[in-house]
């Protein structure tokens, strides 16, 4: 398999869902062995290599953090990247965090799609494993790397939640990832909206990029704060058990989109993946310290073999 990249550069403009601050991204064409990079044009154009050793503990979003220059919310870039095969790419941002679009990854694929993704005349080099590998995490996630001719993955979550419960979610080399994970949105539960707009949170959030999960009917008073902050004056429960402005995907779009985030955490890895891997309750965090523990010990087997 050869390495690809972007025919030509795609242009995105929103605000972060976390800073609320107004951000420009280009995402432009890279030579083989480049990599993925962010470039901070709003500081000194220095960049932000994406790897594991970059990755900040996170809970609600990939941080990255180097020579004090940091990139936030970056997961759903990174998944399109990681879902259409390409190796290398330079993305140079005005700000501190990616925009928010639509909360998914599909605005990315579509415009990706659109440019054309081009094959270039250098080998892809996989991260391979020839034993299975197990990482638990201290918050609960437990991952398994199971050695693999293609690329696997698939994800499980379970939440105390009538309409979320376990959930699970699979994505295979070959498999239509515009179709199937791109358009998966963001979520949270209804529950931590009121918190997360008193510490000032979600300013770039809007109820029409996120699922919110509702597991009972919400009180009349609780709704009508939120139908204000959002000016939405029609909010309500769906039947499905979420909230009206973000209509349902799919049944499974809960674990959907944590594998949407997984596929773009693994860019942290810093090379393309053979292997299958599973992951049970992943999260941001938990995403970036497994696929460091992973890379050590891809490189120690490596260094076993040439001994």
């Amino acid at each position: 398999m050869k390495q690809h990249t972007l025919a030509k550069s795609c242009h995105f403009d929103g605000v972060g869902l976390h800073t609320g601050k107004p951000v420009h991204i280009d995402v432009q064409p890279a030579p083989p062995d480049f990599g993925i990079t962010f470039v901070r044009s709003d500081a000194g154009r220095r960049p932000v290599l994406v790897n594991f050793f970059n990755a900040v503990a996170s809970s609600r979003c990939t941080l990255l953090r180097e020579n004090d220059v940091e990139i936030l919310t970056a997961e759903h870039l990174l998944s399109a990247l990681f879902g259409l095969g390409i190796d290398n790419a330079s993305i140079v941002i005005d700000s501190s965090e990616l925009p928010i679009l639509d909360g998914s990854a599909l605005p990315y694929v579509e415009a990706f799609l659109a440019a054309g993704i081009k094959e270039q005349d250098a080998e892809r080099e996989y991260l391979t494993i020839d034993e299975p590998f197990e990482y638990e995490t201290e918050s609960g996630s437990k991952y398994i790397f199971e050695p693999s001719d293609r690329f696997e993955a698939e994800v499980e979550v379970e939440y105390p939640s009538k309409v979320v419960g376990r959930q699970l979610a699979t994505f295979r080399e070959g498999d239509d990832y515009a179709a199937e994970i791109a358009p998966c949105h963001t979520f949270c539960f209804f529950d931590e909206l009121l918190p997360l707009l008193e510490k000032g949170l979600i300013k770039g959030g809007a109820l029409d990029n996120a699922l919110v999960v509702v597991d009972e009917e919400p009180e009349e008073e609780t709704l009508a704060r939120l139908r204000e902050a959002f000016s939405l004056p029609d909010l309500r429960r769906a039947p499905e058990g979420y909230l009206s402005n973000c209509p349902l995907s799919f049944e499974n779009e809960v674990a959907r989109h944590k594998l949407l985030d997984l596929l773009g955490d693994l860019t942290l890895a810093a090379m393309p993946l053979k292997m299958r891997v599973k992951a049970y309750k992943p999260g941001h965090a938990s995403n970036a310290e497994a696929i460091g523990a992973l890379v050590s010990n891809a490189l120690t087997e490596f260094d076993d073999d040439e001994q």
